[in-house]
């Protein structure tokens, strides 16, 4: 699976989360919320050090992940964050399964 994080997106999480310098950010799976990828989860935020992670990316001075033991939701999808200008946040776009 992938991990891409757009500038404009990383911008926001940085300001959004008062980043100062260099940070880490993972997208980890939650219970509950709407939208999501498999039905009754959906994807949550912390700042907190890879530990195993299977997607990365460095998007400005921020560096994005996914840990392993969340593989599952993604069901082979990549993770396309971008930032939706009409509601000026963030968007998950779950992209085509790696072949």
């Amino acid at each position: 699976m992938n991990l891409t994080v757009t500038e404009e997106a990383a911008k926001w999480y940085k300001d959004e989360l008062d980043i100062e310098e260099e940070g880490h950010l993972r997208f980890y799976v939650r219970y509950g919320g709407v939208g999501g990828l498999q039905p009754g989860f959906s994807l949550a935020i912390s700042l907190s050090e890879p530990v195993d992670p299977i997607a990365q990316t460095d998007t400005g001075t921020i560096h994005f992940f996914i840990e392993a033991d969340d593989e599952w939701y993604f069901d082979g999808h990549s993770l396309l964050v971008e930032l939706d200008e009409k509601w000026k946040e963030p968007s998950f776009e779950y992209q085509n399964k790696t072949p």
